[in-house]
């Protein structure tokens, strides 16, 4: 693991979001989604960094939560701004949250804990498909954070009525050849599928199960078409009916594919979701459509996307984060590049505790 870029990013405020080829960009200031995302990382590296770390990116997710438990997504110049707010954030700053509920740092675990709670009335009401997945997720992981406590049945409840909005949303728009939750495919696609993989893991409940298989089925057919991940690129994003635009590609997708792959596998057992996983892993090294890798192993940063004469150079947070998590995630499972199948059976067996 690379931690190099992830140091020169961060200062004592937070994960800075922008980059100017790999300078921080302070202007740019610190996002929620960044930071949510930042301090899984965080939680997972090894040493005596990796806890100073979590709490820089605790207490910046601490210092933007609103009274109502929302976050405001932006910091710029030391002042909060809604400016970026999202569904999505608020999705994304919960999941953190609840995963960061159960770290072995107690301040770290009781101010995320707080916030967790504290944020339920807001994140229960969220209407927008990825919002709704990444809260999903992190009720899953609540279950287990508050199973005796009187929030268990709350988060249980609402994870099924989640559950059962996503299968709402996938009923309404999925018709004979599209086979997906809205009528474009755009940016971190896999969460969807990811979060019912993670319910059925849960739940046992098989319309979970089957929607999650049929779904991501449809979009790593569709993805992996030439033997390694491209990307539904940003350009137009891929349109029901029309091609899909192979340009610009960004981390962050790569690493949603990479993670749903390995909720089905850890649900099915299938080697196959494995050995996808793995080629979505291998995006960031070269193996693209541009052949060339995104990481730069002279800074330890990520380019922000694939470009059609190659690389943005610019290396921001978001990008870096996404490798990072998804070389965790494939490490922790034992799903790194050159494991046998043997080592597939072995991380099967590990509890969903360990998969993000």
């Amino acid at each position: 693991m690379d931690y190099r870029h992830l140091r020169t990013m961060t200062d004592a405020t937070g994960i800075v979001q922008f980059a100017r080829r790999n300078n921080p960009d302070f202007n740019s200031g610190y996002t929620v989604d960044d930071n949510a995302r930042a301090l899984l990382v965080a939680l997972n590296m090894a040493g005596k960094e990796g806890p100073v770390y979590a709490r820089i990116y605790a207490g910046f997710l601490h210092s933007a939560q609103r009274a109502d438990g929302s976050w405001c997504n932006l910091m710029v110049h030391g002042r909060f701004t809604p400016e970026l707010d999202s569904e999505d954030s608020l999705g994304r700053a919960f999941l953190a949250c609840s995963v960061a509920a159960s770290s072995n740092l107690e301040d770290v675990r009781r101010m995320t804990r707080e916030m967790a709670i504290k944020a339920l009335p807001v994140v229960l009401k969220l209407n927008y498909p990825r919002a709704i997945a990444y809260t999903l997720i992190g009720l899953i992981k609540g279950t287990t954070i508050f199973d005796l406590s009187q929030y268990h049945d709350l988060l249980r409840e609402a994870a099924a009525r989640y559950c059962e909005q996503l299968l709402a949303f996938y009923n309404h728009n999925k018709s004979p050849g599209w086979y997906w939750f809205e009528e474009r495919i755009t940016y971190c696609n896999g969460v969807l599928p990811h979060a019912l993989f993670a319910y059925y893991n849960l739940t046992s409940d098989r319309k979970a199960l089957e929607v999650g298989r049929e779904s991501l089925n449809f979009l790593s057919d569709r993805l992996f078409a030439r033997g390694y991940l491209n990307i539904v690129g940003n350009r137009g994003w891929w349109r029901k009916g029309n091609y899909i635009p192979f340009y610009d590609q960004q981390p962050v997708d790569a690493c949603s594919t990479a993670l749903a792959c390995v909720e089905a596998f850890v649900a099915t057992g299938e080697d196959e979701y494995a050995s996808l996983a793995r080629l979505a892993s291998d995006w960031y090294f070269g193996k693209n459509i541009n052949n060339v890798p995104l990481y730069n192993h002279k800074t330890g940063g990520c380019h922000d996307a694939l470009i059609p004469n190659g690389v943005n150079q610019n290396q921001g947070a978001e990008a870096l984060i996404s490798l990072l998590l998804t070389q965790q995630v494939m490490r922790k499972l034992g799903l790194d590049a050159g494991t046998e199948s043997k080592n597939m059976e072995t991380a099967n067996e590990r509890t969903l505790k360990e998969v993000v």
